[in-house]
């Protein structure tokens, strides 16, 4: 008797900068004020499959940081992965591209975002670790209440 079981494999392909924007809209008189930052960073996720088990994964990552009513800074970087995944229940597949892709991502889009802070004059932004994991459970438990509430 052979098993069949497909061999699951998970493979990092390639881990690339697919888009990055920075803008100082108010320097260099920016730089005369007491450095007191508001920061907001908003994260977003997308996914696209390439083909069969081969996905891309994209971590967009958009950072303002304001002075009072003045824009300091805006940075944006689009941090994207190719990884092979095959042989996994859909729900592990869709977990390791909502959570465990992410999370493989995150740290560099953290390194870009950082850097082009600093080539812009200002002070190093380090970005706080985020919990994709939890994320992922939070997004799929708002999609299971909006398919009860239909």
């Amino acid at each position: 008797m052979t098993d069949k079981t497909p061999e699951m494999n998970f493979v990092i392909q390639r881990i690339y900068v697919k888009d990055a924007s920075f803008e100082a809209p108010h320097a260099p008189q920016i730089f005369k004020e007491e450095w007191k930052p508001e920061v907001n960073v908003d994260l977003q996720t997308k996914t696209n499959s390439l083909e069969e088990g081969i996905h891309e994964v994209v971590l967009h990552l958009t950072v303002t940081v304001k002075m009072g009513e003045k824009t300091a800074f805006l940075v944006e970087t689009q941090q994207a992965g190719i990884f092979t995944i095959k042989g996994f229940p859909q729900d592990q597949t869709n977990q390791a591209l909502g959570a465990m892709c992410p999370t493989i991502l995150y740290p560099y889009a953290r390194e870009t975002i950082s850097d082009l802070v600093t080539r812009g004059g200002f002070p190093q932004l380090l970005l706080a670790p985020v919990n994709f994991d939890a994320l992922y459970v939070q997004h799929q438990k708002q999609e299971q209440d909006k398919t009860k509430s239909k």
